[in-house]
């Protein structure tokens, strides 16, 4: 079993900004991948890094915040960098969509209704 990966254009744009501050962000998301994402939806290991966003899912689609993100451009934080990661995950296709990275000092919460949109 493989999950499949996909981003919006918008996840995109605000990856392109968030990479210009942060220059190993492309490295940490895919250690984010394997390290939280697959770990929770393949294993069913819950390392306390994926949190559901309940009251925005739909039958088909379940919506998450990655909260433990390592960047290693903000050293010394570890897993408490601040870097949120919003995603769609879709069970029936095993498919997780990107829909939103930021980082919490620039803004508070993630965008609901960029989620809704989707």
């Amino acid at each position: 079993m493989k999950l499949e990966y996909h981003e919006t254009d918008e996840f995109k744009k605000d990856f392109k900004k968030l990479t210009k501050r942060f220059p190993t962000l492309a490295d940490d998301i895919e250690t984010a991948k394997k390290n939280a994402i697959e770990l929770y939806h393949l294993l069913k290991i819950d390392n306390q890094s994926c949190f559901q966003i309940n009251d925005l899912k739909t039958a088909e689609v379940e919506f998450y915040k990655l909260k433990k993100f390592a960047c290693k451009s903000l050293k010394g934080k570890g897993v408490h960098s601040g870097i949120r990661v919003i995603y769609a995950y879709r069970q029936s296709t095993m498919a997780i969509t990107m829909l939103e990275i930021y980082f919490k000092g620039d803004k508070k919460s993630e965008d609901r209704e960029r989620i809704k949109k989707f």
